[in-house]
C-alpha cells in the first residue's frame, strides 16, 4: 500500500485539486462543500438545489467569504443512493470535471473528499484512494462498526493521510466552551440534541461535546430505540453526558447544555457555513503541512463511542465499556 507522510505534503502546490466523491440520501454535502471551495451559481443553486437549506445559508454569505485559498474541487462523482446527479452538482458548484467512476480521479487530483455519511460504506469507498496514496477526508461518521475502525486505524498507522470530522467540532457557538471550561468550574454535565439516526448523526452530537470534555470517555449506555436514542456517557473526569438523537427532532439540532461546579451555559448551533468552512479549511491545512489538527486517536475514541452506543441499544441498554471495544480491536486482524 502506498503511504503518505508529513514529508509528502502539498505545501508548494499553487492549487490543491480535490475530488468530491459519493452521495447518500438526505446528505447534500456534494453541493454545499463544493460551493464552499469553488463559489456557486447563485440562481441555479437557489432554484434547483434539492436541499433547500443549503442555498439559504450560502446566500447569506458575502461573495468575499466564499472559497478556501489554494484549493478547488476539480472533479466530482456521485456514486450512491443520494438521488441527484454529479452533472447537476457540477453546474451548481462550478466543478469543471464530471466522472462516472470514483477511481477515474486517480492521477488527476491531489486529494479526495468522500462526502457520504454512512459509516459502513466508508472503507470500500476510501480503499482505492488509500491504496494509491491519495489523502482522504471522510465525512462523519468515519465508521459504525469495529471491523472498519480497525481497518482505518491500520491504514493511518501505516502512514495514510486520512481525516474525518463532524463540522460540529468547529461550531462557532461552542468554541467558547472548549477545554478548559474555566468559567464553569469543573464540568459535571453536558447534554446535546440532534435529529435523525444515531448511526448517522450521533457523531454530530458526540463531536460537539468532545472538545469541551476532552478524551477519556469510559462507557456508553443507550436506553432508547432506533428512532429515539438516549445515550448516557461516562467520562473519567467524573462528568456525565447525555446525547439524544431523535428521528424528527429537527427543531433542536445542536442544542447544547453545560453544567459545572461554578456555573452553567447553554448554546445553540446556528452558523452552518462557518462550521463547514472551518472543517474543510482544516483539511486543506493538513494537506499543506502534514500536521493533523488533532490526534487521530480522538477520532478512534469517537468511533468507539458510536459503536458502543449502537451495541448498547441492540443489547437491551447494557452499559458498554469502551475498554471492551478497545480489547476487541486489538484482537481483531486488519482487513
Amino acid at each position: 500500500m502506498a503511504t503518505n507522510s508529513k514529508s509528502q505534503n502539498l505545501a508548494r502546490a499553487e492549487v490543491i485539486r480535490l475530488a468530491m466523491i459519493g452521495c447518500t440520501s438526505g446528505n447534500g454535502h456534494p453541493y454545499s462543500w463544493s460551493a464552499i471551495f469553488n463559489g456557486y451559481d447563485r440562481e441555479r443553486m437557489t432554484k434547483e438545489c434539492p436541499f433547500s437549506g443549503i442555498p439559504q445559508y450560502l446566500n447569506k454569505e458575502p461573495a468575499e467569504n466564499l472559497g478556501i485559498p489554494g484549493a478547488k474541487v476539480t472533479h466530482i462523482c456521485c456514486i450512491g443512493d443520494g438521488g441527484f446527479a454529479a452533472g447537476h452538482v457540477a453546474q451548481c458548484a462550478l466543478i469543471p470535471n464530471v466522472v462516472t467512476e470514483p477511481t477515474d480521479v486517480i492521477g488527476a487530483v491531489d486529494a479526495v473528499i468522500i462526502a457520504t455519511d454512512i459509516g459502513a460504506e466508508h472503507v470500500e469507498r476510501a480503499r482505492p484512494f488509500v491504496e494509491t496514496g491519495l489523502p482522504v477526508f471522510v465525512d462523519k461518521p468515519l465508521v459504525d462498526n469495529e471491523a472498519d475502525l480497525k481497518t482505518f486505524a491500520g491504514w493511518v498507522r501505516d502512514g495514510a493521510a486520512i481525516m474525518s470530522t463532524s463540522g460540529m467540532r468547529y461550531a462557532r457557538e461552542f468554541q467558547p466552551y472548549h477545554s478548559p471550561v474555566r468559567k464553569l468550574g469543573e464540568l459535571r454535565f453536558a447534554g446535546i440534541t440532534v435529529p435523525k439516526s444515531f448511526e448517522r448523526y450521533g457523531i454530530h452530537a458526540l463531536e460537539s461535546i468532545y472538545p469541551i470534555m476532552g478524551p477519556g470517555f469510559i462507557s456508553a449506555r443507550n436506553t432508547g430505540t432506533a428512532e429515539r436514542n438516549v445515550v448516557h456517557l461516562k467520562h473519567r473526569s467524573g462528568a456525565d453526558a447525555v446525547v439524544v438523537t431523535s428521528a424528527d427532532m429537527f427543531g433542536a439540532f445542536g442544542c447544547l447544555q453545560l453544567g459545572g461546579t461554578a456555573g452553567q451555559a447553554q448554546a445553540v448551533f446556528a452558523d452552518t457555513y462557518f462550521a463547514f468552512k472551518a472543517q474543510l479549511a482544516a483539511f486543506v491545512e493538513y494537506l499543506r503541512t502534514g500536521a493533523r489538527p488533532f490526534p487521530f486517536a480522538e477520532t478512534i475514541e469517537l468511533m468507539q463511542l458510536v459503536i458502543a452506543g449502537i451495541r448498547s441499544r441492540e443489547q437491551d441498554a447494557r452499559e458498554v465499556p469502551l475498554a471492551e471495544i478497545e480489547a476487541e480491536l486489538e484482537a481483531r486482524p486488519c482487513s
